[in-house]
Parts: C-alpha cells; sequence; structure tokens
C-alpha cells in the first residue's frame, strides 16, 4: 500500500505532492514500483495535529482519487474517519475507507461502508491524532488491541459490512508507546487469529527513529526492517512511504520464507 499524503504538513512527506500534478505523478512512481493499492489522504494524522473541515479534505483528495482512477485501476484505498468523505471517495473512484478510529469518531461510517459494500481497514487507536501520544498506557497492549478489533469487526459486520472486507490495522504509531510498537510487531501472529488480513503502517515513524537514533531522512533502514519482522510475523499489507524499496525487501524475505 503505497502512501500519498495530499496535505501541506503530514509528518513524512507533507507539501511534496499537494499540487494534483505532483500527487498523479507520484501514484505513477509508486504503480511503477509495484503498489498494490494506492492510499490517498487528504488530513494530516500525525501526533498533535489538527483536524480539517470537511470541504478542504474534498477539495484536496477528490480530484486525485478521480485522475489516479483515470490512469489505473489499482484499487484506491482512502484515508479518512469522516463517513461524508467516505462516501464522495467511493464515488469517485475508491475501493477502501481507511478508517483510523476504528469506525468510533463517526456513528455512519460503518453504514457508509455497507451500502457501497466497500472494504474497510479497521485501525486500532488510543485517543485522537491531538492527544494520543500524552502517555499512553496498557497493561497488556495486544489483548487489549485484540478486544477492540474483535468488538469493532463485530460492529461493522451487524451494520452490513461485508465480513470478507474487513481488514485489521493494530495501529502501530498511534496512541502507543516505543515499547508497545515493539511488543505489536513482535506479536503480529496473535492478530491474525481474528481471521483477517493484517496491516501494518510502521513507515518512518519515530519510534524508528529513536531507537536508531535517525531523523526523518535517515529512516528508511529502521522501515525495511520493521517490514521484514512484519512478514515473517504474518503482516498481510504493508502501508509504506518507499514502494520500492519495500517490495524488493518483501520479495526477499518470502522466497526465503518459501524456500
Amino acid at each position: 500500500m503505497g502512501i500519498l499524503n495530499v496535505t501541506p504538513d503530514s509528518f513524512s512527506d507533507g507539501g511534496r505532492h499537494f499540487a494534483l500534478q505532483d500527487a498523479v505523478n507520484h501514484a505513477k512512481r509508486m504503480i511503477e514500483d509495484g503498489a498494490d493499492i494506492i492510499d490517498i489522504g487528504g488530513e494530516s494524522t500525525r501526533p498533535f495535529s489538527e483536524p480539517i473541515n470537511e470541504d478542504e479534505e474534498l477539495s484536496r483528495v477528490i480530484p486525485v482519487i478521480e485522475k489516479v482512477r483515470d490512469i489505473s485501476d489499482i484499487p484506491i484505498s482512502i484515508d479518512t474517519y469522516k463517513s461524508s468523505i467516505a462516501h464522495e471517495a467511493i464515488r469517485a473512484g475508491a475501493d477502501i475507507i481507511n478508517d483510523i478510529s476504528g469506525l468510533t469518531y463517526d456513528e455512519k461510517m460503518a453504514q457508509v461502508i455497507a451500502e457501497h459494500d466497500a472494504y474497510t481497514v479497521i485501525m486500532h487507536i488510543r485517543g485522537t491524532p491531538k492527544n494520543m501520544q500524552v502517555d499512553p498506557v496498557y497493561d497488556d497492549v495486544v489483548t487489549e488491541i485484540m478486544a477492540f478489533l474483535r468488538r469493532q469487526s463485530n460492529y461493522a459486520v451487524k451494520a452490513g459490512v461485508d465480513e470478507r472486507k474487513i481488514i485489521l490495522d493494530p495501529g502501530i504509531g498511534f496512541g502507543k508507546r516505543i515499547e508497545d510498537n515493539l511488543r505489536i510487531l513482535k506479536m503480529l501472529h496473535v492478530f491474525k487469529e481474528l481471521g483477517k488480513p493484517v496491516l501494518v503502517g510502521t513507515s518512518m515513524k519515530s519510534f524508528i527513529g529513536k531507537i536508531t537514533d535517525s531523523n526523518l531522512e535517515q529512516r528508511v533502514e529502521g522501515t525495511l526492517a520493521t517490514v521484514a519482522v512484519a512478514l515473517m510475523n504474518g503482516a498481510d499489507i504493508f502501508r509504506v512511504h518507499d514502494v520500492g524499496r519495500t517490495s524488493k525487501v518483501l520479495k526477499m524475505v518470502k522466497a526465503v520464507m518459501d524456500a
């Protein structure tokens, strides 16, 4: 899953693909590099970020979705927690709703997904992007995330979402301490017990920088290491900025696993 942030302020690539043609060109490059899904987001959800209004978000993402759909039949994911954005994104050509709130911020989200028979990513988060990194604490991070993902999956199915179209994301970096992120990566196989594909998003995140003593531009190697570990521990989908290098790492690790 290649990340396409159409934002001025995302933590890793904010502003780089804000213009429409820049965004489309970047999508093309990621597709050429081996992306299987393009994940388009119009609102930064980095720690301590402020929400934007729906009109602004729509103006950022809808033209990009339409243009990417024009050039490719690749599955498109819309990274949003707002049901109105999800509805318009699907009408514009999106296939997947990637909701960082796990269908908890907007009570209409599950209904919209069900009405469109769309795929959805249910992610775990504690709090909101603005406050999620203010002293997050868990007694047992894996058990607590498992319970949340199970509960929200059941909620989605009851709302009419196709159970076969649910993807689960433990939410690395979203209301998690460094030790929580490491524990999630180590225990990813446990989440497979829920019987659904597992998505992992570690790309360029701050816990990698803290462990490797690296600034943002120096986190590529640490990111690739987490991708390799995640694949070996059961992850199915990898949400990344650097599709080319990630694709090569995944091919190599998979070759070893299949030997």
